[in-house]
C-alpha cells in the first residue's frame, strides 16, 4: 500500500492534529506516500475549483510544527450530503483518482458511519475517535476528551474560589450533547455538588431542593455541573410562566438555558444571586494534554500499520488503559451504561 490518506471530520477535538501528525510519521517509516484531504469529507467532493483547496500531499517537513496546535491543521466540517449513496461513490471515485489504497478517519459516530460506507465501496478506511463528548461506547476515552475535561476543571475550580468569595451558587455548563461524561467527570474532580446529564431524567425541582438542602446545611456556594444537551432530559418546566412575573426577559416557548436555570434557582432558593457560566468552546480548542497526545501517537502508528498490512474497516480504541481495534460495525453497535452509581452519589454527599 503506496499511498494513503487521511482527513479529520466533525466537531474538531483536541489532538487531532497530533494524531495526523502520527499517521504521517509512520506512513514515511514504511515508504508511503500521505495526502491529506481538507474539510472532512468536503474535500473528496469537489467543491472547489482549486484541487489544492481540497487535497494536499503532506510530508515531515510541513507536519512537525503541528503536534501540539489546537484545532486541526486539515480543517474540518460535517457533510451532510455523504448520507447519500450517489455522493459517497463519487468520493470514493476521487480517493481511486488520486490512487489512494486506504484512508484514516479522524472523527467521531457520523465520520465512522461514512467510512464504514466508503469500505462497501471498495476503500479500506481505519477510524481514529476524534470527539471531546467521549459519545462513543467502544472506547473507555476518545480523543480530546481528557483535554476537554481538564480544561472544565480548570475553570470549576476558578469558579468555586469566587463562589466561596461571595457566597453564591454558580451553574457550570460544559459540552456534552448527548453524553454527560464531561459533566460528570468533570463534576467528581472538583467536588461540585450537583451534576445534570442527558442520560438522566431530572427535574428543576429536584435540583432546587438540593441546593435549599446545601444551603440550610451551611453550603451557600454550591457548584451545578450541566451538560449542554441536559435540557433535553428536563421534565417539563414552563421557564417563561415562572420568570416573567420577576420581571426577566423571556420569551413563550423559549427553550431552558444555563443563564436561565439559574435565574430559576436563584428565587426559588431565596438567593441574592446565583450565577452561569458557559465554558464553551474553549474545551475544543486547547492544547492536547499529555493522556491526549499519546493516544493521538498510538492510535496513528496502528491505523498506519493495519492499512500496509492490507486490514480496513476498523476503528481504533481504549479498553483497559491499551489501545485496540474492532470492526467498525461492531463498534457502532456498542452499548456502554452511564455511571449512574457515580451520578448518584454525586448528587448526595
Amino acid at each position: 500500500m503506496a499511498n494513503i490518506a487521511v482527513l479529520t471530520s466533525g466537531g474538531d477535538s483536541p489532538g487531532m492534529n497530533a494524531a495526523v501528525l502520527s499517521v504521517a510519521r509512520n506512513a514515511a517509516y514504511y515508504g508511503m506516500s500521505l495526502i491529506g484531504i481538507k474539510h472532512g469529507y468536503n474535500g473528496l467532493l469537489g467543491y472547489s475549483d482549486n484541487p489544492e483547496d481540497s487535497y494536499t500531499k503532506l510530508n515531515l517537513d510541513t507536519l512537525l510544527d503541528i503536534a501540539d496546535l489546537p484545532g486541526t491543521y486539515l480543517r474540518t466540517a460535517r457533510c451532510r450530503e455523504f448520507l447519500d449513496p450517489a455522493v459517497r461513490e463519487k468520493a470514493a471515485r476521487t480517493l481511486k483518482q488520486l490512487d489512494v489504497k486506504g484512508l484514516v478517519v479522524i472523527g467521531g459516530d457520523g465520520s465512522f458511519q461514512g467510512a464504514m460506507r466508503l469500505c462497501e465501496l471498495g476503500i479500506p478506511c481505519i477510524g481514529i475517535p476524534g470527539t471531546i463528548d467521549n459519545d462513543l461506547s467502544y472506547t473507555e476515552a476518545t480523543l480530546g476528551y481528557d483535554t476537554a475535561v481538564n480544561v472544565c476543571v480548570d475553570a470549576v475550580r476558578a469558579i468555586r474560589a469566587t463562589s466561596r468569595s461571595h457566597d453564591r451558587p454558580h451553574v457550570v455548563e460544559v459540552m456534552g450533547r448527548n453524553c454527560g461524561d464531561i459533566a460528570l467527570t468533570t463534576a467528581v474532580s472538583t467536588g461540585a455538588e450537583i451534576v445534570v446529564v442527558p442520560e438522566m431524567k431530572w427535574s428543576v425541582d429536584e435540583v432546587a431542593n438540593r441546593l435549599n438542602k446545601l444551603i440550610s446545611i451551611g453550603n451557600t456556594r454550591a457548584t451545578i455541573v450541566v451538560a449542554e444537551g441536559c435540557w433535553a432530559s428536563m421534565k417539563p418546566f414552563d421557564v417563561y410562566k415562572y420568570l416573567l412575573p420577576y420581571g426577566k426577559q423571556v420569551w413563550e416557548n423559549e427553550p431552558m438555558t444555563s443563564n436561565r436555570f439559574a435565574s430559576v434557582l436563584k428565587r426559588k432558593c431565596g438567593m441574592v444571586e446565583v450565577r452561569d457560566t458557559v465554558v464553551g468552546y474553549v474545551q475544543r480548542g486547547a492544547t492536547p494534554t499529555a493522556r491526549d497526545s499519546a493516544f493521538a501517537f498510538e492510535a496513528g502508528a496502528m491505523a498506519v500499520q493495519l492499512l500496509k498490512d492490507g486490514i480496513g474497516n476498523q476503528v481504533i480504541g481504549v479498553k483497559n488503559a491499551r489501545t485496540f481495534h474492532m470492526p467498525i460495525e461492531k463498534a457502532l453497535q456498542a452499548n456502554r451504561p452511564f455511571n449512574k452509581k457515580l451520578y448518584k452519589l454525586v448528587n448526595s454527599l
